[in-house]
Order: C-alpha cells, then structure tokens, then sequence
C-alpha cells in the first residue's frame, strides 16, 4: 500500500508473507502466538481456582513460563488455577517442550497432508536436526517417543501416589508432573500441601526422585541423541560425533554436580539427612539446575557455594534439540576445547578422533556471549529497580534465560518492570538467543568488501 510520494518517487511498503519469513522469524514468532494464545485463556475467570481472573501480567507471565518450560511462577500453580486453568498450562508445556511445529506435522500426518520443503526446514530448525533428509520420520519418532516416555513415568507416578491421593487425584497427578518433568518444565501441583513446596515432601522417596531425574534427562539430552542410540545400541563407537560429547558430557555435569553439590551442602543443607536422603538431594540437585525446574531441598537454604554452582549448572543446561534450556553441553564443550586448542598450539577443536568445524566453534562462542550478556544486563537491570540481594537476583535471571524455574523465592515479589524483564529472558531462554538475534538480521545481504587488518593486543 502506497504510504508516501515525493515527485515522481513512490515509497511502498509490504507486509511478507508467513512463507517468506526467515526460519528463525517463524519459530520466534510461532512461539509468541502460543504465549499469547495461553495468556488470553488464563485470564477466563473459569481458569482460576477463584472464579476471577488472574490478570494480564500474571497470566502472561505463566502462560511464557509454561510455554517456555521454564517453571517461574507467581501464582502457586495448584492454588491459584482451576483444573482447567491447570489443563490449559500442561497443553502449554508440552507444545513448548516439543515445539509447536512438531505438532503442526503431527496433525498433518493425521490428515494425511504432505508436508512442503518450507515445513521440513522448520521443522529441522525447531528439533535441531543435522540434515533435511528424513526429518518427517525423525518427527514421528520423537512424537512416539514421547508418549512412551511420558507414559511410563505417568504410570510409575500414579502408582506411587495411589495410596495417598486416590485413583482419579493420583492419575492426574501422574500424567501431570511425568509431563512437567519430561518437557523439563518444572510446574508442579504440590501447592495442595503448601504453596511453591514442588517435590520437598518427597526428598527421600526413592520412586519420585528416580522417575523424575529420568525423565529430565531423558528429555534434556535431546531427539538427535535418541535416535542415534536406538539404532546403534549400546555401541558406543558407532554414535555420531554429538551423541558421544551428548552423553559424556552428562554424565560429568549429573555425578560431578552431585558430587560436588553433596561437598558443598554436606554441613549446611544436607546436614542431618539419611544415607539416602542425600544422595537423592545430591543427585536431584544437580539433575534439575540443567533446566527442570523442581526441587526436593529448599533452594533459598543452599549455600553461597551452591548457588554458585546451580547457576553455573543453570546456564550450562541440557543438550541441543531437546525440551531443555541453557547454552547446552555441547556449546561449553566446544568453548573449553576452543580454549584448550590455543593454549597447546593444537590444529583444530579435536575430540574424539574427529576435528570439529570452525563454524561450530563461531556459533559456540556467540551463544556464549549472547546469554551471558543477557543475563548480567538484566541482572542490573532489577538491581537497580528493586533491593534484592545480587546473589538472589543472578540466581532468578540466570534460572529465567536457562529456562530451569529454580529460585531463592523472589519472583513473587518482582515488580511489573522486573516481571517483563523475567518473561523476555524465558522466551529468550526457549526460542534461542541466537535464533532470536538471527531474526532480524538473517535477510541482511552480507558485505562483500574485506576491511584492511590491523593489529592490537589481546589479554
């Protein structure tokens, strides 16, 4: 539509279409319409417990907590929402968990609609596959894979919670929390025992603790990694390059996080705890920093060294292609490479038997530095509006752009500003800084002329 003439020069502006948009700007935005779709239906008066409704910020802030398997939340989810307003949230989460254009395919599956070349880059760039090519059989798998998952914990749950809940409370409460712990969402419905209390009453329960910690790292370490292992077994040789630093690099962050979390609190939190009691507290806590969300020992409790390390762990994350959130394992293996590649004078990222690519180790330091720009940023942001203590602050905005839902018990208290700041960082945290940044800049034409170089000192 013509907006503006100066002589014989014409000015006009056009809105692209959906299909023109860059992949990342289709992501970025698909998830800003399933926010804002869960936010208008949280604010029904039916979808609170109290028959009014929550209000915008609140609901907003939910639904892209939700949304964005975060686990951040300003209302406890069991006392201020309805079963409904509970259903709509879980639908939230497993949408966001799995992202919404797997389930576009899945219901263009059920209609037997062919899916174009457009919809399987999307869908590449939504489940971080390496290639185009059987991306349509890789979504099935991971749909299925899913609800296997997701169905077994259902069941394990349900039978644990059985004697103390009853059949309709506990299979609800089963589905509910396998979903939140899968999707490494967070959202709990122990507010029936005292409000934000998440799995505090179960730090000793050998079932809950087990089936959850499973499930958060069977949905952290990501679909590529799933497939890869249900193919070639249990032979580790044959794993694909990221598989190998995948699952590595897991398991150190699980047992070495517990290791140390168990040396940092073994006179403070965990003190006065069973044998088993802190093993589990160990081992949940350093499974849920790398984005899950729940915890079974009272964060604000943790030492300072504690904090340190669950922020450390929060930033860190899952893996790539998976429900989790952070800069992922293998982004902080491919920096420490990166870093141990200069100081030895070594030709290439190299491990094992294989040099990584230098485009990796470009992509691994922008993440890097995106996110913990974004995070210090905000962190000065609310410590300027708001008086709280800096740790609990670093604490709330690295756990908001983790997308973990951890925090020492300030969200609650944060002012409107502060509440905005805390849902940018979620949405950032799920949709990807770099995806996010790509957005507005992946159509630029790329400069073909090279500056001439100059030296400067470095350190």
């Amino acid at each position: 539509m013509d907006i503006e003439k100066k002589g014989k020069r014409r000015i006009s502006w056009k809105i692209p279409k959906i299909s023109q948009l860059p992949t990342s700007s289709i992501i970025a935005i698909g998830f800003l319409l399933v926010i804002l779709t869960g936010t208008l239906l949280l604010m029904l008066p039916f979808s609170s417990r109290n028959g009014q409704s929550a209000g915008f910020l609140t609901s907003l802030f939910t639904a892209t907590s939700a949304s964005c398997v975060t686990g951040l939340v300003v209302a406890d989810t069991y006392q201020q929402w309805s079963i409904f307003g509970q259903l709509i949230i879980l639908c939230m989460i497993q949408v966001g968990g799995l992202g919404f254009m797997t389930f576009g395919a899945f219901f263009s599956m059920l209609l037997h609609r062919n899916i174009g070349l457009k919809e399987r880059n999307i869908l590449q760039e939504s489940v971080n596959s390496m290639q185009i090519g059987g991306i349509v059989k890789l979504t099935r798998k991971i749909l299925f894979g899913t609800m296997f998952f997701e169905g077994v914990g259902a069941i394990l749950l349900f039978l644990r919670f059985l004697p103390e809940m009853g059949v309709p409370r506990a299979l609800y409460n089963g589905i509910f929390h396998s979903i939140s712990a899968f999707c490494n969402a967070g959202f709990d419905l122990m507010g029936r025992k005292e409000a934000y209390s998440s799995l505090v009453s179960y730090s000793d329960d050998i079932i809950v603790n087990v089936v959850v910690m499973l499930l958060i790292v069977i949905g952290g370490i990501g679909f590529i990694v799933w497939d890869d292992v249900a193919h070639h077994k249990l032979k580790f040789k044959s794993y694909l390059l990221h598989t190998k630093i995948v699952l590595v690099a897991t398991a150190v962050l699980v047992f070495g996080g517990g290791f140390l979390f168990w040396l940092t609190e073994r006179n403070g939190l965990f003190a006065g705890m069973g044998v088993r009691e802190t093993v589990l507290s160990a081992l949940f806590s350093s499974v849920t920093a790398r984005t899950a969300g729940f915890n079974t020992t009272d964060t604000a409790a943790l030492s300072q060294s504690g904090k340190l390390l669950t922020i450390v762990l929060m930033f860190i994350g899952g893996s790539p292609g998976s429900t989790a959130g952070g800069i992922k394992t293998t982004t902080i293996v491919v920096m420490l490479l990166a870093v141990w590649m200069n100081l030895t004078r070594a030709k290439g990222c190299n491990i094992f038997g294989r040099r990584l690519p230098d485009d990796a180790v470009r992509k691994a330091g922008i993440v890097f530095t995106i996110n913990l720009l974004l995070a210090i940023s905000s962190a000065i942001i609310l410590l300027a509006l708001q008086p709280f203590p800096m740790d609990e602050v670093l604490f709330e905005v690295f756990s908001a752009i983790g997308t973990v839902g951890m925090t020492t018990g300030i969200t609650r208290d944060l002012c409107t500003i502060s509440r905005v700041v805390i849902i940018f960082l979620m949405y950032l945290g799920r949709v990807g800084s770099l995806t996010f940044a790509l957005s507005f800049t992946e159509r630029r034409k790329a400069d073909p002329l090279q500056r001439p170089t100059e030296k400067i000192l470095i350190g």
